[in-house]
């Protein structure tokens, strides 16, 4: 068994693991690992040692003064974030900088943009490593990356989701979206990203384990049931309130709970 502590270096960054080592550390610690500055947000915990590569581990806590030298790191990113669009259009690259990063030592400028294709950027580089006489390093991210970066409000009225606490971006499919009866419009059902809302993830896997959960399991959309009234085809289902939506065989349209209807099998045709 060894111990382990989670850090964050972003406030809804990937969560990276390490040895606190000798140190007493807590969650919501500030802690110096290698070049960065990040926040405990798992505490101290046993796990079963795995793989053959050690954990690195915790340098020190950060101090008052490791704290201030953070704040004036994100002043001079401000600054570098100007100088580096000017120099953008300049060499009249077709690139949108997003954010600028500096890391806790100064010892690396990490520029952060999004394109629709390649971008030939060696004399960007050269001229901003002439400014700032130190590594640069330009990383072309995707529009769900800026979106996390940048933030904003969702349709919900909260704030963004991958702003605010998502570390990873999961894969999202239209077949979420079908599977909770939601509006097929991509205005809809799309962040402000562009690409299909991530809580369509998790709130499918919510739906799928409530219905796992609760007996009678849902009748299958489009599947021919009966109820009290006759028989019908399923043309619409809500799981939280356990209800279909029949249209009979006499064209009425009927609401019934999943417990008071039964799957017909329909009859093989020769």
């Amino acid at each position: 068994m060894q111990t382990i502590v989670g850090v964050r270096f972003k406030k809804a960054g990937k969560i990276y693991y390490f040895s606190p080592g000798r140190h007493e550390i807590a969650h919501g610690d500030e802690v110096i690992v290698e070049t960065e500055c990040g926040r405990v947000v798992l505490g101290p915990r046993e796990v079963e040692e795995a793989g053959s590569q050690p954990l690195k581990t915790v340098q020190r806590k950060a101090t008052e003064k490791d704290l201030q030298k953070v704040e004036e790191n994100h002043r001079q990113e401000k600054e570098a974030f100007k100088i580096c669009e000017k120099k953008i259009r300049l060499h009249g690259l077709p690139m949108k900088l997003v954010d600028v990063e500096y890391t806790f030592d100064l010892n690396k400028i990490i520029f952060y943009f999004t394109a629709d294709g390649r971008i030939d950027f060696r004399e960007l580089v050269k001229d901003l490593a002439a400014v700032f006489r130190t590594r640069i390093e330009l990383r072309q991210i995707g529009v769900r990356d800026e979106a996390k970066l940048m933030g904003g409000m969702g349709c919900c009225g909260r704030p963004l989701c991958c702003s605010m606490f998502l570390g990873d971006f999961e894969p999202v499919s239209i077949r979420m979206a079908k599977e909770q009866n939601l509006s097929l419009n991509p205005a809809k059902i799309s962040g402000i990203c562009g690409r299909l809302m991530c809580c369509l993830k998790y709130e499918s896997a919510e739906y799928k384990k409530s219905c796992s959960k609760r007996r009678p399991k849902p009748p299958k959309q489009g599947g021919r049931v009966a109820s009290a009234e006759g028989e019908g085809k399923v043309i619409s289902l809500n799981a939280q309130r356990r209800t279909a939506t029949i249209l009979l065989d006499s064209h009425k349209t009927l609401v019934a709970a999943w417990e008071d209807i039964i799957a017909v099998e329909q009859e093989d045709k020769a």
